[in-house]
This record gives structure tokens, sequence and C-alpha cells, in this order.
């Protein structure tokens, strides 16, 4: 066994942001009518990518290095973020979008 490794915790970690109250906004808000979301069974949008094993991804929407700044801000204003992007404004706060990152980057832990 001295050849296995720890299993590794989350790669991000965002002081002050809850992942129960990112999920719950992402229940509010209605993220999965567009995106597969682990700890959502229905819907299972097919429109935007799968966030399943978000935590893996090197890149938001193909073009932001996945950081915790750069994704709050895709998903409280993808248009901004990214411009182009077809993902709507949402309806969050500052806070609220860090929540939701959490969430996101704790889904391997789920």
């Amino acid at each position: 066994m001295a050849g296995c490794k720890e299993v590794p915790g989350p790669r991000y970690v965002r002081s002050g942001a809850d992942a129960e109250r990112g999920l719950a906004l992402i229940k509010e808000t209605g993220c999965a009518a567009c995106h597969e979301i682990p700890g959502i069974g229905w819907p299972r949008g097919r429109l935007g990518p799968s966030l399943v094993g978000f935590d893996d991804i090197g890149l938001i929407a193909g073009a932001l290095p996945n950081t915790p700044a750069n994704l709050a801000h895709f998903v409280r204003n993808a248009p901004e973020a990214k411009p182009g992007s077809t993902m709507p404004a949402m309806p969050l706060t500052q806070p609220q979008a860090a929540d939701v990152a959490a969430y996101l980057y704790g889904l391997d832990d789920a």
C-alpha cells in the first residue's frame, strides 16, 4: 500500500461560502433546467454542460481558469465574464454566487 495516496480534499475552499446554501440556490434559481447537477434528481437539463465532476474541469466555459473568483463571476453574470456566453446572467448576489461555487467545488465529496 506504499504507492497509494491519501484521498485529497476539495481543491478549492472559499472562506465564508456555504455549499448547502449553494445547493438551495441552485434549486431555487433553476440551474438544473439547463445542467445535470449532482444532488438534483429532476430536471436534468442537457442544454448546458453536465456539472458532474466540476472540480476537475480545467477551464470554465472553455475559456476561464477554474478559480473561485472566476466561477462566482461566471455563475452570477456569464455574459460579462465570457462575452458571447449563452448562459444568462443569474439573479444572484456575489455572496450567493460564492455559495453556488462552494457547492460545485464540493461535488467530488458528495
